[in-house]
């Protein structure tokens, strides 16, 4: 457990005056009679001194060992350190919320512990204590700034991630069933047509036990490629699964969508990277379904319809479009 003790002998105020953060440049006669009520409390190592589910009523400065500084939980990943002159629970006194992480002894510490009201006491005491701890308290808004800069774009590569084939960096099937069907719903509320093309890579399982997985990434890859180059801007395009792709073409009838769909095969075939150990090019088909979404259809009947033309598509012989 912790100990308080009152802090009264001239070592601890000439260590205050000296080497810690609130007190560098504060005079002792100013402050002399306030640190004599200012309190003393050891922690041991793991000891949780401030958390989220707890109110805090001081602010705490390191006289010897360390504190660590952890968000969300006691285990989470290490945030920030603490030494010897560094304070801890400004902020939640300042703005008086519960305080935004744990705090805890990375080893046995010792602690002088300032309780609110003895703090104001300080700031009307001495220029220097308030302009030391206007200084903590921006470099701690400083510090905030930057975990919520950063765990921003943790967030926002996630969200990428989350939404983005990693292999040929288009939509995967996640952000298709989100984007597709919205657009789907704006065509029928604006009275467009809307066409879906299912693509599929031909004997792509025979292709990879041959030339290898690494091969067929490519190969994929180049696919990729090339269908990126055929769409326009506002046609939504993404990898629906494996050896499959799926491009929705909003403003677009079926006839529109059969004549991209044959220039899309043409453009792919025969093209993919190179092997795992030559640079002999590899023939590469597809087959392509076509649908147009019907009066009384949604997304998932126009999917079904797309999907059902790409097996007939299969069914002919495959490197053919299909409607």
């Amino acid at each position: 457990m912790s100990e308080a003790a009152k802090v009264v002998d001239s070592d601890y105020q000439r260590l205050l005056l000296e080497a810690l953060d609130l007190f560098r440049g504060v005079e002792a006669d100013e402050v002399h009679a306030l640190l004599q009520r200012c309190e003393r409390r050891d922690l041991s190592t793991g000891e949780i001194l401030l958390s989220p589910d707890s109110p805090n009523e001081s602010v705490y400065i390191v006289l010897s060992g360390r504190l660590d500084v952890r968000v969300g939980s006691p285990n989470a990943p290490l945030l920030a350190t603490l030494d010897i002159g560094a304070c801890a629970g400004e902020m939640s006194i300042i703005e008086e919320p519960d305080p935004s992480a744990y705090v805890m002894a990375a080893e046995p510490s010792r602690l002088l512990v300032i309780h609110h009201s003895l703090l104001w006491d300080l700031v009307n005491s001495s220029h220097e204590f308030t302009k030391n701890l206007l200084v903590v308290l921006s470099e701690r808004v400083r510090s905030h700034n930057r975990y919520i800069a950063e765990s921003l774009g943790h967030i926002q590569k996630f969200e990428r991630h989350a939404s983005t084939d990693a292999l040929t960096g288009l939509s995967n099937r996640h952000a298709m069933e989100e984007t597709f069907p919205r657009e789907v719903r704006r065509c029928i509320k604006d009275g467009e047509p809307v066409a879906l093309i299912m693509i599929d890579v031909d004997r792509f399982k025979t292709f990879n036990d041959r030339f290898g997985h690494v091969a067929g990434d490519r190969a994929l890859s180049a696919v990729a490629h090339v269908l990126k180059k055929q769409f326009r801007s506002r046609d939504l395009l993404a990898r629906f699964g494996g050896d499959e792709f799926a491009v929705l073409l909003p403003g677009l009838d079926k006839n529109e969508a059969v004549t991209i769909a044959e220039r899309v095969r043409n453009a792919v075939s025969g093209t993919t990277g190179s092997s795992v150990d030559s640079l002999i090019q590899i023939p590469v088909n597809v087959s392509l379904g076509v649908a147009e979404l019907d009066a009384e259809g949604g997304f998932d009947s126009l999917l079904r319809a797309a999907d059902e033309a790409l097996y007939r598509a299969k069914n002919a012989g495959r490197d053919t479009v299909s409607d």
